[in-house]
């Protein structure tokens, strides 16, 4: 009921601004580690956190309500963190993969990664997955998002998430042994 509200305040014009200022204050801690999960940077995911709000400000009023308005704003996080990386990859002129291998080598002098060594092994690990085998992995292990909601977000089959979930284990696992 308080989100059919929001969405209704934020849809009306004298009461946009407070209700947008209230879904950052709500959404923004959730979408930031989606998105820092995928570009690794807390910089980087600041940026694409700043544009995902953008976006969804100026498309609220093409949100239709056939999903959650966090799936919603979910699938525009992640659309906005993979965009951010197939562009920073290409004006490197190098591949995604090669830009995650970066940004992981990167992660140990980010003053904003509180992980240790264990944490960053598993970060490479996870990279070495393909983009949608890390898309889900990072929201079922690291934010605990059921399939369902997943589904929403990602609009694919819980079973296809499962097995993907499933996959993206056995390759970190064997990943993890062999180092």
């Amino acid at each position: 009921m308080e989100e059919v509200k929001l969405i209704n305040d934020l849809k009306s014009k004298d009461k946009r601004d407070f209700a947008f200022n209230e879904l950052v204050s709500l959404y923004k801690e959730r979408l930031y580690w989606q998105i820092r999960n995928i570009v690794k940077s807390h910089d980087d995911a600041d940026d694409v956190l700043q544009n995902t709000f953008i976006k969804i400000f100026k498309n609220i009023d093409l949100f239709k309500g056939d999903s959650k308005l966090y799936s919603w704003m979910y699938r525009i996080a992640t659309n906005e963190a993979i965009t951010f990386i197939n562009k920073r990859a290409k004006q490197m002129q190098i591949s995604n993969e090669e830009l995650q291998s970066l940004a992981i080598d990167n992660l140990k002098s980010d003053v904003y990664f509180e992980g240790d060594a264990i944490q960053l092994k598993l970060q490479q690990a996870i990279a070495t997955l393909p983009q949608k085998q890390q898309l889900v992995f990072n929201m079922k292990y690291f934010q605990d998002i059921k399939y369902k909601d997943m589904s929403e977000i990602l609009e694919t089959s819980e079973g296809a998430l499962k097995a993907s979930y499933h996959l993206a284990i056995k390759k970190i696992e064997a990943y993890l042994l062999n180092q």
